[in-house]
């Protein structure tokens, strides 16, 4: 059984799993909390019963990063077998082939940054304080931090968060395009599980060919990325659910299809 991450569902909010860190008192994301963070993707991937996934960390940190203490002392050929594995862990959210929220109250630093930036969308608390310190160390972001970070909010942004260490404010965060919606600390969960919960009967491997086409897209031409829409878009008229929605939409007009995710 895992003992610091856990994914879990609840009737009230059918459909909905939360990727749960619960490592007191930083969530410090250290070599176990990796492995159980990618276990639990790969469980939330798996599972049929789960159609959006929220990663939350409780109600005062996502998670203040890696864990140093287990670092401190490693050289760089320890470094070398084990940088590549921490990066696919603390990477592993953006695997997941469903519609996926961060929900970030307090910190969420370094590594805890990262796991944020994996998820489809980031829903902070107005007391939120997101940063890659790691400069700080002598070190860069290691778990997709550089690459991701740029993407998201443009390289001369990511490159003053990186370059400086400074942790940045949920307004600034906002603005800048780091998360996409500010809410009060008591409502950030609330405010995931309700983003979240508009897919429990989505047609999903629709969403999941719009997930594909999307993130590999980002990382070529625009050629590219229309082959790779073009192959996602004649594949879905395998599905049932394209079926389904095809026919209800005929019948009843948009929003009235009951999709077997099939």
């Amino acid at each position: 059984m895992p003992e610091f991450v856990t994914l879990e569902t609840s009737d009230a909010h059918p459909g909905v799993g939360t990727i749960l860190l619960n490592r007191p008192p930083m969530n410090a994301l250290n070599r176990q909390v990796q492995t159980e963070l990618e276990a639990a993707a790969r469980e939330a991937t798996d599972r049929s019963d789960i159609k959006a996934v929220v990663v939350y960390g409780g109600p005062k940190v996502l998670a203040a990063g890696a864990d140093i203490k287990e670092m401190t002392d490693m050289t760089f050929a320890e470094m070398s077998k084990v940088a590549g594995r921490l990066q696919r862990a603390l990477g592993s959210i953006s695997e997941i082939p469903k519609p996926t929220v961060a929900a970030i109250t307090g910190y969420a630093l370094g590594g805890g940054l990262e796991v944020a930036l994996g998820a489809d969308r980031r829903i902070a608390g107005d007391n939120a304080k997101l940063g890659v310190p790691e400069a700080l160390l002598g070190v860069i972001p290691g778990g997709g931090g550089t690459q991701r970070l740029a993407r998201l909010v443009g390289p001369a942004k990511a490159k003053d968060m990186i370059f400086t260490g400074r942790f940045v404010g949920a307004e600034e965060a906002l603005a800048i395009g780091l998360v996409d919606e500010v809410v009060a600390p008591d409502e950030v969960y609330n405010a995931a599980l309700a983003w979240a919960g508009q897919f429990r009967n989505a047609a999903t491997v629709a969403l999941a060919a719009a997930k594909k086409s999307v993130d590999q897209g980002l990382g070529v031409d625009l050629a590219t990325g229309l082959k790779i829409e073009e192959q996602q878009f004649a594949a879905l008229f395998a599905t049932e659910d394209r079926k389904i929605g095809m026919d209800s939409f005929i019948a009843n007009g948009p929003g009235k299809a009951q999709f077997t995710g099939k």
